[in-house]
């Protein structure tokens, strides 16, 4: 069930960034690769709503009509990042802005390409929520990690440091005193599908 405030109001937005474009893949998308029978964004995007998420926003960047095309996304807001081959920083930048004015108090943002990472951990982060100045992290080990929860009132200031594939690590580091570690090793595996040998790693 999505996360809601107390007077109705879309609580916690998941925020999906899916527009790699897998240059270490041969080019493949890691939006469409499948897993457990379906395109790997729609296993992503069901992973946020069984979490909790609610909208779920998806940033798409390398074959963006394909992915459309491919995959089943009805009821995602969709947002095009024709600037993906900049980095993940582009894409978080992307996502934020779509947010602005939804009401959403926070932004769960998750990574297409770790499938190790299901709704047990994203509801965990989910529930560390506190205020629209929260900082929240998945923690694997005690090293932080994704999901990562971000309050409305820290996106603006975000999106002026997402550069690069760094995304936001930049501010996390600089913030690092405030950011709340919900250790997620237990229910979790943080892995990456970036190479060929990780495709193992897909059902």
């Amino acid at each position: 069930m999505a996360h809601t405030r107390d007077d109705g109001a879309p609580g916690i937005a998941g925020l999906l960034l899916a527009a790699g474009g897998g240059r270490r893949l041969g080019g493949r998308p890691k939006a469409l690769l499948e897993h457990r029978g379906r395109p790997l964004v729609e296993h992503a995007v069901q992973v946020l709503r069984e979490g909790g998420c609610g909208p779920v926003h998806v940033v798409l960047g390398a074959a963006a009509e394909e992915v459309r095309a491919r995959a089943d996304l009805s009821g995602c807001v969709l947002v095009d990042n024709p600037r993906w081959d900049e980095g993940m920083g582009s894409s978080l930048r992307a996502g934020l802005a779509s947010l602005a004015g939804t009401g959403a108090s926070a932004a769960l943002v998750s990574l297409v390409d770790q499938p190790g990472i299901g709704a047990a951990a994203v509801g965990r982060v989910v529930a560390a929520y506190r205020s629209p100045s929260s900082l929240v992290a998945a923690a694997y080990g005690g090293r932080r990690g994704h999901p990562v929860l971000f309050g409305a009132e820290r996106w603006a200031d975000i999106r002026t440091t997402a550069v690069g594939d760094r995304g936001a690590r930049a501010y996390l580091k600089q913030h690092e005193d405030a950011v709340a570690l919900v250790e997620c090793g237990d229910v979790a595996a943080a892995y990456d599908i970036d190479t060929v040998e990780d495709l193992i790693h897909l059902e």
